[in-house]
């Protein structure tokens, strides 16, 4: 780090004391003088090897005018020379104490590595259910033609609702935060499909391959309904009408 004139004033003053019969010819109080300072500036920056800012030759005049600076020069280079050869003191290794010191992350980091790696599966979930689920859906879209030979309309009607649970899958699996809106229709939907389907199935109205792949929709939900429930804040899931009565 760069030594302003002030420091290394300090730090003469000190090196001097110290020297035995050594007295100073110049008293150092002058740095006070307005044409003196910039120049003992300039010298400072020059030992340090950066720029002085000063013109040379404004330097040079100076210095050959002014037998104050010109002391002041050879005892900041001594200074400098002696800073720079003087042996650190050892300093001893705590990094060890340090680290001892610090709270043990050992159980909070393994419990975000399993939240993350948790949350990682039920997005995986989500984008396979959603893939299979469109792929389901897509066939009634565009050929129109229904399972167990639905009319057209109803085909195309099938057809769009499957996409669009395909859909909210997707979008859950691509922003975890958007589960708690999607959930209500979701729930609601899968738990209307599982009803009808366990009654037509008892019935004969439905075939077993066809009931198996209302599956992914179930495991869809399950999944929704986690992060959800994960993603959920403080007093976000009180009932409505306590919030009323506070107002």
């Amino acid at each position: 780090m760069a030594a302003t004139p002030t420091v290394r004033r300090l730090l003469i003053d000190r090196l001097t004391d110290r020297d035995v019969g050594r007295t100073r010819e110049f008293p150092m109080d002058d740095r006070r003088d307005d044409a003196c300072w910039p120049v003992r500036e300039a010298i400072s920056a020059q030992l340090d090897g950066e720029a002085s800012g000063l013109a040379e030759t404004v330097m040079v005049r100076h210095l050959a005018a002014c037998p104050g600076c010109r002391h002041w020069q050879e005892q900041a280079q001594q200074v400098t020379r002696r800073t720079r050869l003087t042996v650190a003191e050892a300093i001893p290794d705590v990094t060890f104490a340090v680290l001892t010191a610090l709270p043990d992350p050992g159980p909070a980091a393994a419990r975000q590595v399993r939240v993350r790696l948790g949350d990682l599966a039920l997005r995986l979930t989500l984008l396979a259910v959603g893939v299979g689920q469109a792929a389901l859906a897509v066939p009634s879209l565009t050929t129109g033609t229904g399972v167990m030979s639905a009319p057209t309309h109803v085909a195309h009607e099938t057809g769009a609702w499957g996409l669009a649970v395909a859909v909210s899958f997707l979008a859950v699996a691509a922003a975890p935060r958007l589960a708690a809106g999607a959930l209500p229709f979701l729930a609601a939907f899968t738990l209307l499909l599982t009803v009808l389907t366990v009654s037509d199935l008892t019935a004969g109205m439905v075939h077993v391959e066809r009931a198996a792949g209302h599956l992914l929709v179930l495991a869809g939900v399950a999944a929704v309904s986690v992060l959800a429930w994960q993603g959920r804040s403080p007093g976000s899931w009180r009932p409505l009408l306590a919030g009323r009565s506070r107002a």
